[in-house]
This record gives C-alpha cells, structure tokens and sequence, in this order.
C-alpha cells in the first residue's frame, strides 16, 4: 500500500511540471498566433494546392501556374440583349452601379477594355505594314503574274464601291492589310459588330472586365464580389427587360468554394461539437465532463491550426473543414477518461492514469500512424491535413492526460443511459470456432460481390466542385468568346524569342490544315501577331520586290508617278510588342524566360470531337521544342498513381499496425485488427453497391479507418468486460461516425469520398468489434 501511494505521489509531482508545461506551451503559441493573424489572413482557397505536384516536371508545374495566374483575378462580365441600344444603356448602368456600391474599398477595378484597342494595335502595327502577310497572300504574291495584280490594284483605286481599307491607297496597293486583320478577327472567334458589341445567340452583348483588387484567393467566406455584380445586375436589367447577364472567372469559383467551405466547417464542425457534448451529456449528465472533453477538443484544433500555419506559413480553407471532422476522434481519449472514472472514486483518479495510460499511448500511436499516411501523397493540401490531425490529436492527448487529473476532482455518476449502454455489450455474441468461420465466409462472399460492381474514376474533372450554374456559364462564355481551355495547349521552348517563334510558326501550319478541316475550332498563337524575324525579313522582301512592280504598272496606267513609300528599317521586335497595347489580349500566350530558355504557349479552341486530343497530340511529332500538354489528363495519371501506390501503402501499414499489435497483445492481436479489415472490405463493397468510385480519396479514408478502427478493438482487449471501456467504444465510435457522416454532406467531392467511406466504416467496425473481444479471462500480456 506504501508502495502505491509513493509511485503515486511521485507521479503527481512529475505530472504537475508537465502541466504547468503543457500550459505555457499553449499560452505561447495563442501569443505567437495572435500576433501572426493579426497582421493578415492565413487561410488558402487555391484549389491547385490540392492538386499533386509534376516531380518528374518541375517546368511544366511552373508553366501551368503562370497560366493560372495570368486568368486568377480577372472577371468577365456579357450583358446580353436583343436590342443593340438597350445593351448600351445596360452596360452603362452596370458600369455606374459597379462605382456607386464599392466606395472607396474598391472589391474590383475595370481592367483593358476591348474598346479602342483596334485603333491603338492598327497604329503600332503601321509602320511594319508590310512585313504582314497572309499564307494566302503570300502564295498569291509569288505565284501571279505582275500583270495581274495590277489589274486587281487599278480596280481596287478606281472600283464602283472600292475595296474595304485600312490606311490610303499607295501604303497598301493590294489591300493586304485587311485581309491580315480579318485572318485574326476570324482567328479570335469574335463576331463583332459595327457597334462594338459581340454578336452572339441572336443577341448584341456587351462585354465588361474586371480585375479583383488583391489576390483572388483572401477571402473570408462572404458573397462579397456575387452580390456586388448582383446588385449591379439588377441596375443593368432595369434599362434592358429581359437581359441576359453571365459571368466567369477563377475569383467568382474562388469565392463560392470559400462560401462553401465556410457553411461546411460551421455545419461539420459545430455539428460535430453539439454531437459530442450531446452523448457527453447523456452518459455522464454533468457540467463537468462537457467542459473537459470541450476544452480538450477546442485545445487539439488551436494547436492545430497554430502548428499547421507555423509549418506552411497558411492552412488551406479545406484543411478546416476536413480539420472539423477531428472533433469526433481526438474526444475518445476524454471520454475514455470519464468512462472509466464512473467506477472508481476521486482518490484512485492517478492510479486509474497508471491503467489508462498504456492503452491511449497505443491508441493515439495508432491513429497518428494511419494520418500520418496522409502525408505521405505529394498533395500540399493532404499533407496539411495530415499534420493538423496529427497534431490536433496529440494536442487533445497531451490536454487529457497531463490536465483531467487535476481538474477532475469531483465524483463521477452513473447515470442510467451510461449503466444501459455499458451492459449492452454482455449482448453482444462472441464469434470463435465455427461461427467464426461461418461470419468470415459470409463477408468474403458479400465483400467479393459488391468489390466486383466497384469501379475506379481517376478523372480530375470528377473532383470538380463549383456551383453547376456558374459552371455552365463559363462554359457558354467561354464558346461565345473563343476561350480555350488553360488545361490543354502546346508548350514551345527555345532558346532565344527567335527560335520559338519560328517553331511555332511551324505548329501553326499544320493546325491550319485542321481548322481547315474542321477538325478544331481555332487556335491561339503569339506567332500570329509577332511573326518570327525569319518570316518578317522573307515577307518584307516579298512586298519590296512586288509593290513597286505594281504601282509602276498603275503609274503608267493613270499617267503619273507612284512611289512606294517607306516602312521601319528594322523588325518588329517581341519586347516592343510586348510592351505595346496591340498585345494586351494575347500577353498571356508568351510565358517569356522559363527555365534556361524561353517558351510560349499555343491554345485550341473546341475540344469536343471525341478524337481531338489524340490528333492535336500528333501535330507536335517532329518539330523540336514543341509538346502537346493535357494537364487534366496528367493529373488524372497522378491520382490513379497514387491510388494504387497508396493503395499498397495501405497494406503495409496493416502488417505495421499488426507487429505494434503482436508486441503487445501476442496471439489476440488478430482480435484487435479482425474488425477494421471486416469492415474495410464491407466498405468497399458497399461503395461499389452503391455506384460510388473507387478515387485516391477513398482508400486514404481507408487508411483512417485503420487507425481510428482498431482503438476500438484495443480498448475492448485492455478492460476484459469493462462495461466502462465499452461505453467509452460506444459514445467516440458514435461521435467519430456523426462526424465523418456530415463530412459526407461536404459539396467538395473528395471530402464527400472521404466521409461516406468512413460513414460507413466507422459504423461497421464500431458494430463487429464486440464480435471478436476475448473472453474476460484472457489478460493481455
């Protein structure tokens, strides 16, 4: 008896420095975290940082990125109505409203207009006049007569209705700067008209850009920019009934995930907060358990959240919300705590720590195993989440262990729910022998049908998540306007602006030939507006050689002298182009310096023929420095990568978990892992029942099954028949599967992968673990 109440005395004194510990540690990371946040928000919303990261590629991953920045705060706007003049005053309207409602916080500011721009690109571009041509053109100038196209210049100066111009006669006798200029209006997919206005689904449309004023991604999950272009819709629609108003942009998705992120963490994790203080409140009906197991809870997400914004520098906004569902794990440990208090009075509280205390070291071992997994992906995001889980269980742990023996002074009762869940377990039936086997080679065969039905989907589109309705207004923006898709283009590398230009120049002759065909739609091509200088110098000595023939033809014709005037001595150069507004809507297409050379890009527009990728991907064979990307398809490669990597993770970890089990438990270890491999294979069958793809996301949810699954099995083979340990199992597993089952209510579809596939296994494997408990007479070793 002395013994025992000097071991615990000594562990008090231990216990009360580790405390006193614990506490100053946490009072300093709340300073630390009050002074960051103070300064600026951490919270993340970039949906690429889900996204894994190209190791083999580091040059594409940045190409794509610049790509992603050139469009990440720019907002379009087309306000869309029969009537031409209508749509002005719509436009007009929305423009004012737009001032009138940002004061002076301006959320956005109006970004290039396509307004003006022709007559600022017509005068950069005149003095290179005719270094300008066309393939057609060019052909027709080498190959006709002399005779001919003077024929054709002398009717174009003295025709009936004269042929349409851009700069006087003698600049361009044979009218080959229009054509030039219609090539590229063509090329765009821009139907305008002599009003400015797009023409478009039989309606005049206006089109309005915004840029977001800061980056597009600090947002606090309000409708700020929505209901400002909302409100500026309802003013345009007052001088136009019936207008159609869309828009697009990565701010308006960035803002609606954030949104939705926020709805999420509130629902998720005070829903999984109210959950746990309910079954709290049922099993142990006092204040004092509710304001432990809280403030345990409430600790393990502060530290979190402080630990994962210390490491990353931000935590991504679905870090939170998959960090809510943590709620309903890391309160095992106070509950187990209170569980086992009920049946031992206030004095032999340190003794019962002594017990409890093997069993939740292993427990927290094993669950910080299987979210560590998580970490081991090349997700940004994933391996955030695994951090702040890790560190938030911990957290909740080290709160448990190092406070609830000072502060849980009191006595504990047993309430009736209590002392009727606990007995339920006597119940519950013992599985060993034949009925063993007769369960085992019923699941196999359940499990064996349903993973038959169960079908895989790596397509990264399947993860899309904004709202359909903005979705589908993108898309039809994006065809009315010509936009290709940022996710499939041709990347072109050189070594000097020169040696890109003159590759793409290459490129560009061969999709010619298919949007001749109708093959593609178009395409997109800095070529197009900066010809390389190699084709500058050929077309400017083209129309050297054949203008002055011509008008001496028509000279003689009309009686008098006609000179060619002069043009720019030098070539268009790419940083005068560049710098100039004729590029403002191609800039995005030249990447510039890119590693140890330069590289641009080359878009194509319509995707939609079921063979246009491959086709598209053929036209790259044979011209150095140019490469088909198709960065959904990459991705998509990743993720079933990763799938069926961490898919064999998983079964290491199952054999790593096992030989921590067989430490410690000898021949019952089976008893412990038996429930979670059950219930994993009836999850998997059951997704596949159910229609739902096997995804990355699913078996990363199988591997936090592991870990959460198999503390159930150890508490149950710790206390042999504890009624105590098995209300313990009871209000966590009940807590862990409200929890991950409002998770499965996430809009994001990994998250929602995430939650039904521990809704279901949660709940399976907190049903069959009494299955397999051992007889109470079999202590643990």
């Amino acid at each position: 008896m002395n013994d025992v109440l000097i071991s615990n005395g000594r562990l008090q004194r231990i216990w009360r420095w580790l405390a006193i510990v614990w506490l100053l540690v946490l009072v300093g990371l709340g300073v630390q975290q009050w002074q960051l946040w103070k300064s600026e928000s951490r919270i993340d919303t970039d949906i690429l940082a889900l996204l894994p990261q190209d190791a083999h590629d580091r040059l594409l991953s940045d190409v794509t990125r610049r790509i992603a920045d050139a469009n990440a705060r720019q907002i379009v706007v087309l306000l869309g109505s029969t009537d031409a003049a209508q749509t002005k005053a719509a436009e007009a309207a929305f423009r004012d409203a737009i001032k009138a409602e940002q004061g002076e916080s301006p959320l956005l500011q109006e970004s290039g207009s396509i307004e003006g721009w022709f007559d600022q690109a017509r005068a950069f571009y005149a003095p290179y006049r005719d270094r300008l041509l066309t393939s057609a053109q060019r052909e027709r100038l080498q190959d006709e007569p002399t005779e001919g196209l003077a024929a054709s210049a002398l009717a174009a100066l003295y025709g009936p209705m004269g042929a349409p111009r851009l700069t006087e006669w003698r600049q361009d006798p044979l009218s080959l700067w229009p054509q030039w200029w219609q090539e590229r209006a063509l090329g765009s997919g821009l139907q305008m008209g002599d009003d400015g206005l797009l023409e478009a689904d039989g309606k005049h449309w206006s089109i309005v850009q915004y840029d977001t004023v800061g980056s597009a991604f600090k947002l606090d999950g309000e409708r700020h920019i929505d209901l400002l272009l909302d409100i500026a819709a309802e003013a345009a629609t007052k001088q136009a009934p019936g207008l159609e108003v869309l828009r697009a942009g990565v701010p308006l998705h960035a803002e609606a995930a954030a949104v939705q992120a926020s709805w999420e963490i509130n629902t998720i994790g005070w829903g999984s907060l109210a959950a746990v203080l309910l079954l709290v409140w049922l099993a142990f009906r006092s204040l004092r358990p509710i304001l432990l197991v809280a403030a345990s809870l409430l600790i393990g997400c502060g530290v979190a959240l402080a630990v994962t914004v210390l490491v990353f520098g931000k935590v991504h906004v679905l870090t939170l919300v998959f960090g809510a569902s943590l709620v309903g794990v890391a309160e095992d440990y106070g509950i187990h705590w209170f569980a086992s208090r009920q049946a031992e009075p206030a004095d032999r509280r340190w003794k019962l720590l002594r017990h409890l205390l093997p069993g939740l070291w292993l427990a927290l071992l094993t669950s910080a195993l299987a979210y560590l997994a998580l970490g081991l992906a090349p997700f940004p995001g994933l391996r955030q989440m695994a951090l702040f889980s890790v560190v938030g269980l911990a957290a909740a742990f080290l709160t448990v262990i190092f406070w609830f023996p000072w502060l849980d002074g009191g006595e504990i009762r047993r309430t009736g729910f209590a002392r009727w869940l606990g007995a339920t377990l006597e119940r519950w039936p013992r599985l060993h022998g034949r009925r063993a086997a007769v369960f085992l080679g019923v699941v196999t065969v359940l499990s064996a049908l349903g993973i038959a039905r169960l079908q895989t989907n790596d397509d990264l589109r399947s993860l899309q998540s904004s709202p359909p309705a903005l979705i589908a207004q993108q898309i039809r923006i994006s065809q009315m306007l010509g936009m290709p898709s940022p996710a499939q283009f041709y990347l072109v590398q050189g070594d000097t602006a020169e040696q890109v230009l003159q590759r793409e120049e290459a490129l560009i002759d061969r999709l010619r030939v298919l949007e001749a065909d109708k093959q593609i739609g178009g395409y997109r091509a800095i070529s197009d507006w900066l010809p390389s200088q190699q084709r500058q110098h050929a077309d400017a000595a083209l129309t050297a050689r054949v203008e002055p023939q011509v008008l001496a033809q028509v000279g003689e014709a009309v009686g008098e002298p006609l000179l060619r005037p002069a043009y720019a001595a030098q070539d268009l150069q790419a940083d005068a182009f560049l710098a100039s507004p004729a590029a403002m809507p191609f800039r995005h297409l030249w990447l510039g310096t890119v590693g140890q050379g330069v590289a641009s890009v080359v878009m194509v527009d319509d995707l939609s023929r079921a063979d246009a990728l491959t086709l598209l991907e053929a036209q790259a064979k044979g011209i150095d420095g140019v490469r088909w990307v198709d960065r959904t398809a990459d991705f998509s490669q990743l993720l079933k990568h990763y799938r069926k990597l961490m898919s064999g993770l998983l079964l290491i970890g199952i054999a790593l978990v096992f030989a921590v089990l067989y430490w410690r438990y000898r021949g019952q270890a089976w008893r412990v892992l038996a429930p979670t491999l059950v219930a994993g294979a009836l999850t998997l069958a059951l997704l596949g029942l159910f229609g739902q793809p096997l995804q990355l996301f699913n078996v990363l949810a199988l591997m936090l099954l592991l870990g959460m699954g198999i503390d159930y099995g150890i508490f149950l083979i710790e206390h042999r028949g504890d009624a105590s340990a098995w209300l313990a199992v009871c209000v966590g597993a009940a807590s862990t599967w409200l929890s991950f089952g409002l998770l499965g209510l996430s809009a994001t579809p990994a998250l929602r992968a995430f939650g039904l596939t521990l809704l279901f296994g949660i709940g399976l494997v907190w049903l069959i673990s009494p299955l397999f408990r051992p007889p109470p007479h079999d202590a643990p070793h």
